[in-house]
């Protein structure tokens, strides 16, 4: 081979393009990383209506490294979305110095296990909100499921005047549901199977028994819904009186 002048031709050749192919990368490599190519402006394009713009734009000029072509978005997304109140984030570059962040807010629906909220698409966050919301009380992972049963019994309630401001879980599937009417708070226990239908079956009666007594000034503060074909109902503070002894 040594002897072949037209090999060694091609050998030299072929290592003269793998050295400058080596000189053009790690020239790339330097001039990406230059100061020139650093963020100058760093823009939150959606208005925010709990987060802050101050603190997004701060975890991304101490926390994140690398210029416009650099930077790891995927990295700068996930410290990004650690941010109170954001959902979820999108970085669009914008040459040469321009970064955008387009932001995705949690909209608080209801409390959840006394330590965290729930957003409207029933995803669990942890931020300090003082409005009033629902509560929530349920097993990990069934925050979706509890935001569309809120929603749906909220609508079946509506008619009856009842409004809903909880509702609880058990590891066993049970559901009990925290209402008002005019009179008070109530809770209503609709337990594990068929809990929609046993609370329709109520609320067709509601006006005509609980509803009434409300009106008159009696609370009625528990109904226990798992009876096949009816209910129990329990007014704080009363007592049965005794049967009267024939004379």
């Amino acid at each position: 081979m040594w002897d072949d002048a037209r090999q060694l031709n091609a050998i030299a050749v072929t290592l003269s393009l793998i050295a400058l192919a080596f000189l053009a990368f790690a020239a790339a490599s330097a001039i990406a990383r230059l100061p020139a190519f650093e963020y100058r402006e760093i823009v939150v394009t959606t208005p925010l209506v709990r987060a802050s713009a101050a603190h997004l734009e701060s975890i991304v000029r101490s926390e994140l490294r690398g210029t416009f072509f650099t930077m790891n978005l995927d990295a700068a997304r996930e410290s990004l979305a650690k941010v109170p109140w954001v959902r979820s984030v999108a970085l669009r570059r914008q040459w040469p110095q321009r970064l955008e962040i387009e932001v995705d807010e949690h909209a608080p629906f209801a409390r959840w296990n006394d330590n965290a909220l729930v957003d409207t698409h029933g995803d669990v966050f942890v931020a300090n909100y003082a409005g009033e919301l629902p509560d929530f009380a349920g097993p990990d992972g069934a925050a979706r499921q509890m935001t569309a049963r809120f929603r749906e019994w909220t609508t079946l309630l509506a008619p009856s005047g009842l409004r809903l401001t909880g509702l609880a879980l058990s590891a066993r599937g049970g559901w009990r549901l925290r209402a008002a009417d005019d009179a008070g708070p109530i809770t209503l226990d609709a337990g594990r199977d068929d809990a929609g239908e046993r609370l329709a079956r109520f609320l067709d009666v509601y006006r005509r028994t609980i509803g009434v007594l409300a009106r008159t000034g009696t609370h009625v503060d528990h109904v226990d819904l798992r009876y096949r074909n009816g209910f129990a109902a329990r007014v704080p503070g009363f007592r049965e009186k005794p049967a009267k002894r024939a004379g």
